[in-house]
């Protein structure tokens, strides 16, 4: 059993996306476990005060008329504070997004919470470290066999076959096409393989640097001389490929 010198909060978010610096909390829960083991649990809705995008609700399941008559973050701060007041935290993933996110809401919300002198346990962490997600552990965990000779590029991609063969056996929902599998773990759209422009609802945008999150178009189209930078700076000749074929397809528009 967990030992606890301190009160240990777990956390987790819903939210209307994954920006840290623009989305907000729809949900929160805390599970509260004193060092006597005893647990008390919070459960909010949060009313954003922005849309909830549809792409999320149909993640988490919750709409903007669920939480149109709930309280903002702000007017239940201090009673979030109240109740995390002298924990260590905890949740999956949460070093990444749920704490981060959480602190932006406090401080948007004028709300001083203190984060020194806490632990802070990323149980995601304990899964990546101790069940690494390595060719070599996969081809343990779905093969039951050690992978000899590994970092042999044949070796390896041969493994890397039986492993699907094996995956495709072990979960019958994924069917046995490769459309069939891509519908189920979803398909990336990549524009460039750096990933330094990415697809939101089938346009390309910024995926670094002062323009993250702007149309790469718009951004042509009153910064030209950004292109010019990108096409000098060390980027992959790749990125520079759907860069120029972006810029193109801009200035024939423009024409």
């Amino acid at each position: 059993m967990l030992q606890l010198k301190k009160p240990l909060a777990f956390i987790d978010l819903e939210t209307t996306g994954i920006n840290l610096g623009t989305d907000r909390i729809v949900e929160i829960a805390i599970v509260k476990i004193l060092t006597d083991g005893t647990r008390s649990v919070k459960r909010k809705l949060i009313n954003p005060g922005i849309p909830i995008p549809k792409a999320s609700s149909d993640i988490h399941g919750i709409t903007d008329e669920m939480v149109k008559d709930a309280p903002l973050f702000k007017q239940v701060a201090q009673e979030l504070k109240q109740m995390l007041d002298g924990c260590d935290f905890a949740g999956y993933n949460s070093n990444r997004f749920d704490i981060p996110l959480l602190m932006e809401e406090f401080l948007r919300a004028q709300v001083d919470f203190d984060m020194k002198n806490r632990k802070l346990l990323d149980v995601q962490n304990i899964f990546h470290k101790m069940e690494p997600r390595t060719l070599g552990a996969a081809y343990r965990f779905y093969c039951n066999k050690t992978l000899d000779g590994a970092h042999s590029a044949e070796v390896d991609a041969s493994a890397t076959h039986e492993i699907l063969e094996a995956q495709i056996e072990k979960y019958a929902e994924l069917g046995n096409t490769l459309d069939s599998i891509l519908k189920v773990i979803g398909e990336d759209q990549v524009v460039d393989f750096a990933r330094r422009f990415v697809m939101e609802n089938g346009i390309e945008v910024f995926n670094f640097g002062k323009y993250k999150g702007r149309p790469v178009a718009d951004v042509l189209k009153t910064e030209p001389q950004y292109y010019d930078w990108m096409m000098k700076g060390d980027f992959p000749q790749h990125t520079k490929q759907k860069l120029t074929e972006i810029y193109t397809r801009t200035l024939l528009k423009k024409g």
